[in-house]
């Protein structure tokens, strides 16, 4: 996929989630039941946990380490929070729920991991216990680039820590099939196959680009990770099955 197409298709996303950023916040207020399956995979043996939540949003990730596993434990375990995403509302967002809990550092960044080139849409510096990509790979146009954001995630794992990433299965489900929008004339011939634009029925009009990621692919992400895939499993939506997790650890 060449350049122009790439930015196109991370304007629409952009614009997408300008116009829908509060409409979005309130509904994305509850924790996925697939991250309580995550859980047993941390290195929780330490005073705290350090944490790269890539595409964070509105922070309910983080919130739901915070009670899930900060509190949880006795003296309880700290929360080293790095979020980056590319919405200021929903980082907004974030700040304000995060702050107001005792047992997380949060750092919050407003950063384009598609815009460029992917090394510069992440943090410079440092490793993590935990990196997370939960509802960002739909929104990453090309296979190659979609590789290398898996590829330059599992660099910032630490020795022993996990990198957890899920795909939105939207393309099994007929409600998100009866979504899927006819690209404009000249998009139809330069998107990927498995790339579709679907509409958003909550408040305002909008459009989003979304990638449908396949089994063949996902396991080429994984492998583009090198690094050993300890869990995959199945989870959320209204059918319990709308994400396809894989925890890699640096672990063999």
């Amino acid at each position: 996929m060449d350049e122009a197409t790439i930015r196109r298709l991370n304007d629409i996303n952009r614009e997408f989630y300008r116009i829908t950023a509060a409409d979005f916040d309130q509904t994305r207020q509850q924790a996925w039941p697939g991250w309580e399956r995550l859980l047993p995979y941390l290195d929780v043996s330490s005073q705290a946990l350090s944490v790269l939540d890539v595409g964070c949003g509105n922070g309910r990730f983080g919130l739901f380490l915070a009670n899930a596993v900060g509190a949880a434990h006795e003296p309880p375990l700290r929360i080293l929070y790095h979020g980056i995403d590319n919405n200021a509302a929903l980082l907004s967002r974030a700040q304000h729920s995060l702050a107001a809990l005792p047992n997380i550092s949060s750092t919050l960044e407003e950063r384009d991991i598609v815009d460029g080139y992917i090394v510069e849409g992440l943090p410079s510096t440092g490793r993590y216990d935990l990196v997370a990509l939960f509802g960002v790979l739909h929104h990453v146009p090309d296979f190659e680039r979609r590789k290398t954001l898996l590829r330059t995630l599992a660099e910032r794992v630490r020795p022993g820590g996990v990198l957890a990433f899920a795909c939105w299965r939207f393309y099994e489900e007929l409600r998100w099939r009866e979504r899927i929008t006819p690209w404009p004339d000249d998009l139809a011939d330069k998107v990927e196959a498995g790339d579709y634009l679907l509409d958003w029925r909550r408040g305002e009009t909008a459009l989003r680009y979304c990638h449908y990621v396949d089994d063949a692919e996902h396991a080429a992400l994984i492998a583009a990770t090198g690094l050993n895939e300890v869990a995959s499993y199945r989870a959320d939506g209204t059918d319990g099955a709308s994400n396809c997790y894989s925890i890699l650890s640096t672990n063999p």
